[in-house]
């Protein structure tokens, strides 16, 4: 490997730890932002050294393992049992696990976020009010399979000191995931089962979590 080559790679990766940092210490949740803070940090000007969004996982689950070794695995599963509980109480809407708590990536300040699948939003809103559950309303553009983007609408309320964010897709968007930001691979989505497995096995982190 010539000498430049050897150094574009140190850099990648002292920017995918930089990043790590940033969204581990800092409760970034968005890898551009990451990218732009640890490039700024670092001095570095360069867009052809940032690293992936991949590199930048594996970086965070690194640095769990050296900082966070004798909290992070408790961390995960409190998060994980407060998503069953959500993931029992939506059952009606067929509730799929995804991102950093499946994952076991999920920093401190990390949300639940979960997918769930209705012939219309409203469907989901009239379950809420007629729980009293307050929650915000927005909206969550996603990459498809089919490389075209959409928009869906989420809801996100508090179980308590837990956040609980949900998308909702219609009907048929069950069967073919969006895209993982960090991989852009289909998103892993997990059901109820697999989640009560990953409780039962004590498993911390999940390959392919995006």
């Amino acid at each position: 490997m010539a000498a430049h080559q050897r150094e574009e790679a140190r850099t990648r990766t002292l920017l995918a730890q930089a990043c790590a940092r940033i969204m581990a210490e800092e409760g970034v949740k968005d890898f551009r932002v990451a990218k732009r803070k640890a490039a700024q940090r670092l001095g570095i000007s360069s867009r052809q050294v940032l690293p992936s969004n991949s590199e930048i996982e594996l970086a965070i689950i690194e640095y769990q393992r050296l900082f966070r070794a004798d909290t992070q695995g408790h961390h995960v599963r409190v998060l994980r049992q407060a998503a069953a509980e959500a993931m029992r109480f939506f059952a009606r809407f067929r509730p799929r696990l995804v991102g950093a708590v499946l994952a076991g990536t999920a920093g401190s300040d990390a949300d639940v976020h979960l997918h769930l699948f209705a012939e219309t939003a409203e469907e989901v809103v009239l379950f809420l009010i007629g729980h009293d559950i307050p929650f915000e309303t927005g909206e969550r553009r996603l990459r498809l399979a089919n490389g075209e983007h959409a928009s869906f609408p989420t809801y996100a309320f508090a179980a308590g000191e837990i956040g609980i964010d949900i998308t909702v897709f219609p009907l048929d968007a069950e069967r073919e995931a969006p895209r993982s930001p960090v991989d852009g691979r289909p998103m892993h989505r997990a059901g109820l089962r697999e989640l009560e497995a990953l409780l039962a096995a004590g498993v911390e982190a999940v390959a392919g979590g995006g």
